[in-house]
């Protein structure tokens, strides 16, 4: 057997064992069978009287001793692991104490009556809901009857201890099992959460460091051509690099601390000078009231995530990006006139569709603005299939989009660099 096979079977055998004691550890009551056992010392009564010959029959005894004890340290031990508690061979052992109990308890009488509280804790480490109101009760009845033969007014004794156990026994390991599932969850709730840190972490790492570095090395390039005929064009293109180097840096920060809130006039901005430098006209149309800033962040992403496909694939002369707000809803639109779907690599086209760069921007982008109630559609912009757009829309959300702000009427500006 290889090296890898031995250690996936050892991993499998591992991992119940793990869970085991895992839930034992985040057990607050009893944690297993062995709490169960000293209740059995409820029977050195009749076993005093085996021993003393004060019992009729003392084979039947003796062996029904031995059977009712065996069976009680079969079924607690199965009670505490849930796939063993509900198996058919657990029901069928506290059948058999059953049988034992009412055998030992209708023949003797006296101290073997005690037996039946015992088969009530028994029941009560395996019963839950509405099993135990269908087993106690008729219980109590039938143990006061056989209880009452013997001792008259004490079955009454004998019959509330058998309920009581039951119902006690039962309640605590409920409430345990409670504890451990709640806890268990607390522990996984936690878990999600780190998750849900790390791919925000790698999501808005990743939106960031794709555009920044989109713009430096097409802003790179363009220094280099501009050089041999026009350093001072080409020191304005270095100036923009540090530029956007240093914000990348702040942002980066931001991000790292979960403050950043990406501002969509400030994305739109840097587009337009990302698309010039890229050699693309950039046309910036929009309209409608002023945006929150939920709304502001989520669209901004777009805009980066969108620009800078365009910027590293598209090949296009021309990019239109246009913002419709109305009260309910905003729509942005990102439109290029480039290859379309043949532009981006195989490993930012969409394999389900066949069309535009539907990679980890992209797929990130459409879960943000689905969890807001937005949408994001990527595709041709053509139906020749040149070209690319993508469309966000986005609803308008008062609550999480209020901060103070001047009123403004809605404005139109077509803005070509």
């Amino acid at each position: 057997m290889s090296d890898g096979a031995t250690k996936t079977r050892r991993e499998r055998v591992g991992a119940p064992r793990r869970e085991s004691r895992t839930r034992r550890r985040l057990r607050p009551g009893p944690s297993s069978g062995f709490a169960m056992l000293p209740w059995l010392l409820l029977g050195l009564g009749s076993f005093s009287n085996l021993a003393q010959g004060e019992t009729p029959n003392p084979w039947f005894g003796a062996i029904g001793l031995l059977v009712f004890n065996s069976l009680y340290i079969n079924v607690v031990f199965r009670a505490f692991h849930p796939s063993a508690r509900h198996r058919r061979g657990t029901w069928f052992a506290l059948a058999g104490m059953a049988l034992t109990t009412f055998g030992l308890g209708g023949a003797y009488g006296g101290s073997w009556l005690l037996f039946f509280p015992l088969f009530g804790l028994a029941c009560g480490t395996v019963l839950r809901g509405r099993y135990l109101a269908l087993v106690g009760a008729p219980l109590a009845v039938v143990v006061a009857v056989v209880a009452a033969v013997h001792d008259g007014w004490g079955a009454v004794t004998i019959a509330y201890g058998t309920v009581i156990s039951m119902l006690v026994t039962a309640a605590i390991l409920a409430l345990s099992e409670t504890v451990v599932e709640l806890r268990s969850t607390r522990q996984e709730l936690a878990r999600a959460a780190v998750e849900e840190e790390r791919l925000r972490f790698s999501r808005d790492l990743h939106d960031l460091l794709g555009h920044t570095l989109s713009v430096i090395v097409v802003k790179s390039e363009a220094a280099r051509r501009l050089a041999p005929r026009d350093m001072d064009a080409a020191l304005e293109q270095i100036a923009d690099i540090e530029s956007v180097g240093r914000q990348a840096l702040t942002e980066i920060r931001e991000a790292v601390t979960g403050y950043r809130e990406a501002s969509l006039t400030t994305e739109l901005d840097r587009a337009r000078s990302a698309l010039t430098a890229a050699g693309i006209e950039p046309v910036v149309r929009q309209s409608g009231p002023p945006l929150g800033p939920r709304t502001e962040a989520l669209l901004g992403w777009v805009v980066r995530e969108a620009v800078t496909n365009a910027v590293r694939h598209s090949g296009a002369t021309r990019c239109e990006i246009t913002v419709d707000g109305a009260p309910e809803r905003v729509r942005l639109v990102i439109a290029d006139d480039g290859r379309g779907v043949r532009s981006g690599p195989a490993d930012d086209v969409d394999a389900g569709t066949g069309t535009g760069y539907r990679g980890t921007g992209l797929t990130g982008l459409t879960e943000r603005l689905a969890v807001a109630g937005g949408s994001l559609e990527a595709g041709p912009a053509g139906s020749a299939g040149r070209g690319f757009r993508v469309t966000a829309v986005l609803p308008v959300d008062p609550t999480a989009d209020a901060r103070p702000k001047a009123t403004a009427s809605p404005t139109e500006s077509e803005r070509p660099a």
